[in-house]
Formats: structure tokens, C-alpha cells, sequence
């Protein structure tokens, strides 16, 4: 019975520490997990804190993808992906002060996405969330094949040791 026991507990163990986010060990969960928790900045844009649209910017540019800081510019990129469709690395949008895109994140897989929240900071919230259900707009598809294969599902294949200050 011991025995038996200690396989199943090893079978929970290894299924719960294989478990993670759906682009578990890419590049772009590399970037993102390294930033959760910064705190949020208005027209921030480095790890000392970021808005929205900060953070996505600065993620898209680790991953070699410029793109501008503003939510309202950023939508205008890419090309529209439906809800259903996305993949992680593609942008989503909500409107969050009834005048338009007004706040963006980035599609990490399993209905979830990594923002900067003004209550929270780089944070991990689910689109399900009732307050984003009633808000999102769209989700944009910013890189291109070749760029998502490279950063956001390929694993990653460097170290950087944390080092890095802005």
C-alpha cells in the first residue's frame, strides 16, 4: 500500500510542476514572468513601472517587434484576430473609460492575458474576468509568423541571469 501511495504522490507532484502557462518556457513567458509585479506608472515604460500600453511595448521589444506607446496606436496593428482564435503573443483590447481602446494586453493562453494594471501592476488576469468580459474590443495579431515561432512558442534558449537595469 506504501508503495503504491508514494507512485500516485509522484504522479500528482510531476503532473502539478508540469503544469504552468500554455507557452510555459518560451521567450515571450520569460519576458512576461520577469515583469510580474512591477508596478504601474502612468506613461511608464521600463521595469521601474509601466502602464498598459508601456508594458506591451516593452515586451514587444524584447521580442524584437516595435510597436508604438499607445493603446489606441497598438490596435491599429496586426491584423484582427476573433476571441476564439487568439494565440499567445497577440495583443487584446478593452475599453475601459467608455471612450474607446483604452487599455491592452498580451494573449498568454488559457483565456488569460499579462497587463499592467493601474490597482495591480504587471498582473495575470482572465478574459473571463466579468470586468474584461464586459469591456474587451479585439485581439490583433502584431507578429508575424516567423517572430512568433522565434519568441513566443520556441523555447528559450538563453539565460540572461536577471541582470538587466533600466
Amino acid at each position: 500500500m506504501k508503495k503504491i501511495s508514494a507512485v500516485l504522490i509522484g504522479l500528482a507532484m510531476l503532473l502539478v510542476f508540469q503544469a504552468g502557462s500554455v507557452f510555459a518556457e518560451s521567450k515571450l513567458d520569460g519576458v512576461v514572468n520577469d515583469l510580474i509585479g512591477a508596478p504601474y506608472v502612468t506613461a511608464g515604460t521600463t521595469t521601474k513601472g509601466f502602464d498598459c500600453s508601456g508594458f506591451t511595448m516593452y515586451v514587444f521589444n524584447k521580442l524584437g517587434v516595435s510597436i508604438p506607446h499607445a493603446s489606441r496606436s497598438q490596435a491599429g496593428l496586426g491584423k484582427k484576430v476573433a476571441k476564439s482564435d487568439l494565440i499567445a503573443g497577440d495583443l487584446v483590447f478593452f475599453n475601459t473609460n467608455g471612450k474607446g481602446i483604452s487599455h491592452v494586453g498580451i494573449y498568454v493562453g488559457d483565456g488569460k492575458f499579462a497587463h499592467s494594471s493601474s490597482s495591480k501592476g504587471v498582473t495575470i488576469s482572465a478574459l473571463s474576468d466579468s470586468y474584461y468580459v464586459k469591456r474587451y474590443v479585439t485581439g490583433r495579431r502584431v507578429m508575424s509568423q516567423d517572430t512568433f515561432e522565434k519568441y513566443a512558442d520556441d523555447p528559450s534558449d538563453e539565460t540572461d541571469g536577471g541582470n538587466e537595469s533600466d
